[in-house]
């Protein structure tokens, strides 16, 4: 008898994944600590979610009403392409941790913008890794590890990771299985002290210290570094790689989040000094900026953004981070030039095809943008 099977992946319809906005479906849940999550996503049509391992999404909900975008870390490899997973530890007094561990679901739809970001092990291959990552920050770093496992890849890499207590180790287990196949591949865990429920841990224990760190990789000066984790754990590793001449052009960092408080009251500062100062200009400097679609155009002061000259016409361009980091803010131009600070927000092939991130993006003559 002969038995005709589905093919569930129509090559003519399966698409790849690309830099903007997409609509995906939550299709799992994991719970990997007592505190931490997994949300696994799919597309309802099959998409080739290919990223570089490092990158993060931007999520685009709904939260009391209100509209609310926050950049996450894609733990998940792309050598596992129909589907991309987050991580998300519960943090106390976060809006948008909080929400999701109370309210996504399997099945519930969203809207997610990316991928992007610098941080990534494709773009600085190396034969000599070290990995450092202090708690929730394991997610990018997870992702690069999957994705040298997948690949059979031969990389000499040391990791080592930070952690509050046992219980608090995020992929534990899966870490442990991953590390045990691949003589190359030698993983330290650093436990800052033993839990609650008395677990014994006969690993390192404390805070991460270079007499620890020439134990576990003697020859650190020598390798390709990429650290993630909470601001003054990276601090530290930077500190103690600077101390001993490391050349930083072979360290990189995720970091991505809220904007800090000082540098949103510099921010303030800025806008009041702009204002004070607007009387000042002459309007001969003024640049206009108009956005096609809506047909709606507005003069801007030198130094003002794009999305700024957008806000001022009432129309909304989604941004998340507010320093070029996250992405979500990217728009076309099809007349002009600007000045662009971002970090890492948009790729080399969207810059040369002409998009721009608004928030950060400064026009240097008259603009027509596609908005």
């Amino acid at each position: 008898m002969t038995m005709n099977y589905l093919n569930p992946v129509n090559p003519v319809t399966t698409q790849t994944w690309t830099n903007g906005r997409h609509q995906v479906r939550c299709v799992k849940v994991i719970q990997e600590t007592w505190d931490t999550r997994t949300f696994c996503f799919m597309a309802e049509q099959p998409v080739m979610f290919f990223f570089k391992p490092g990158q993060f999404v931007t999520l685009e909900l709904e939260i009391d009403g209100e509209q609310v975008m926050r950049s996450y870390t894609i733990s998940s490899s792309p050598s596992v392409p129909y589907s991309f997973s987050i991580t998300v530890k519960r943090m106390p007094g976060g809006v948008v941790s909080n929400w999701l561990h109370d309210n996504l679901k399997v099945n519930d739809e969203l809207a997610v913008h990316g991928p992007v970001g610098k941080f990534n092990i494709i773009d600085y291959p190396a034969d000599k890794v070290l990995m450092l990552s202090g708690g929730v920050g394991i997610t990018p770093l997870m992702s690069m590890v999957r994705w040298l496992f997948d690949t059979n890849a031969t990389v000499d890499l040391q990791f080592v990771h930070s952690s509050r207590t046992p219980q608090d180790i995020i992929f534990h287990r899966e870490l442990e299985h991953i590390f045990s196949r691949i003589p190359e591949f030698k993983m330290h865990i650093v436990c800052e002290r033993s839990d609650e429920l008395g677990e014994a841990w006969s690993g390192f224990r404390g805070y991460l210290s270079q007499a620890m760190l020439e134990l576990m990789a003697p020859d650190f000066m020598d390798r390709e570094i990429f650290c993630c984790g909470p601001t003054p754990y990276m601090n530290a590793v930077k500190r103690l790689l600077q101390e001993n001449g490391f050349d930083m052009s072979h360290y990189h960092e995720e970091a991505f989040g809220a904007t800090p408080q000082d540098v949103q009251e510099d921010v303030i500062e800025n806008v009041e000094q702009a204002e004070a100062e607007a009387e000042e200009l002459d309007v001969s400097d003024m640049l206009s900026v108009e956005f096609s679609t809506t047909g709606k155009s507005v003069r801007i002061q030198p130094g003002e953004t794009v999305h700024t000259a957008a806000a001022k016409l009432g129309l909304h361009i989604p941004k998340a981070c507010g320093m070029g980091i996250c992405g979500t803010c990217r728009v076309a131009v099809t007349e002009g030039e600007v000045e662009m600070e971002h970090n890492g927000g948009i790729t080399d092939e969207d810059v040369a095809e002409g998009y721009i991130l608004s928030c950060c993006s400064t026009p240097k003559t008259n603009l027509v943008v596609d908005y």
